[in-house]
């Protein structure tokens, strides 16, 4: 008996899966337990009508995504904190501090977002990935200079 699932089964398959069963499985637990139901040709195409909404939603993200991975390349973030004579901050920029300065570029990110392992607590370049939706990841670039 074919049956489509609607949650994960182990050792059976995911959600929305098209998957064989014997009858007395489907029909005594799987059904009767709403993890599962038949599939007939009514299940089977409201199944594919949602995967397709689904791909559509999915295709709207990345490329908002994607548009604001551009913005977010776009900008270059620099700091000027006060430093010792070895290039050490006195201070550390932070993940809030990165989210300001992008917030005054005008590119809104979460600073959970911001994929900043630790405080930069050192003068130079640095790159601080960032990850949006859909899996896309932005890169920042940051300068940090010795404040006068």
């Amino acid at each position: 008996m074919n049956i489509i699932l609607t949650e994960n089964v182990e050792g059976l398959g995911t959600i929305g899966d098209l998957v064989k069963v014997k009858p007395g499985y489907a029909r005594n637990y799987l059904i009767p337990g709403g993890i599962a139901v038949e599939a007939n040709t009514r299940n089977v195409k409201q199944l594919e009508h949602q995967k397709r909404q689904l791909e559509r939603k999915m295709q709207k993200l990345t490329q908002a995504a994607e548009l604001l991975k551009q913005k977010i390349e776009a900008v270059t973030c620099s700091f000027a904190h006060r430093a010792g004579e070895d290039g050490k901050l006195f201070g550390s920029v932070t993940s809030m501090e990165i989210e300001a300065k992008l917030a005054e570029a005008g590119v809104e990110v979460d600073r959970k977002k911001i994929q900043l392992v630790e405080p930069i607590k050192a003068l130079g370049n640095f790159e601080v990935p960032v990850k949006l939706q859909a899996g896309v990841i932005a890169t920042i670039k940051i300068t940090v200079v010795a404040a006068e």
